[in-house]
């Protein structure tokens, strides 16, 4: 549902179902658990729409965090998550590390799709 709501806008109510999404997850769930990583990382994207740049920060690094310990990283979801980095750092006007984490999302996305997607050309 949160994801319906950033869709249209309505950030708050996103906001809040994550937060209330992130609650019951930390309940059930280990620390480490990679739902709890997408979780995370919803809510820094809400808050980084929201301009709560420092928040949205803890948030990545939180799921970063837990994503770095799977065993197995899904490539694409580590390229998304190096695209929200990247995103946040150009809203800190951080352009070096933003460039940074773009370029490593790209890289990803190069070596897993075929050079013709349109996420390429999002990067």
């Amino acid at each position: 549902m949160g994801e319906s709501y950033y869709n249209t806008g309505e950030y708050s109510k996103d906001l809040s179902n994550y937060l209330k999404a992130c609650e019951i997850t930390e309940s059930v769930l280990s620390d480490n658990n990679p739902d709890l990583a997408n979780i995370y990382s919803n809510i820094g994207s809400v808050l980084r729409v929201l301009e709560e740049k420092s928040k949205a920060l803890s948030y990545y690094e939180k799921a970063y965090e837990i994503y770095q310990e799977t065993s197995t990283p899904n490539q694409a979801t580590l390229a998304g998550f190096y695209r929200n980095f990247g995103l946040l750092y150009i809203n800190l006007v951080d352009y070096t590390k933003a460039l940074s984490f773009q370029e490593k999302a790209l890289d990803i996305k190069q070596k897993i799709l075929p050079s013709d997607h349109p996420d390429i050309a999002d990067s």
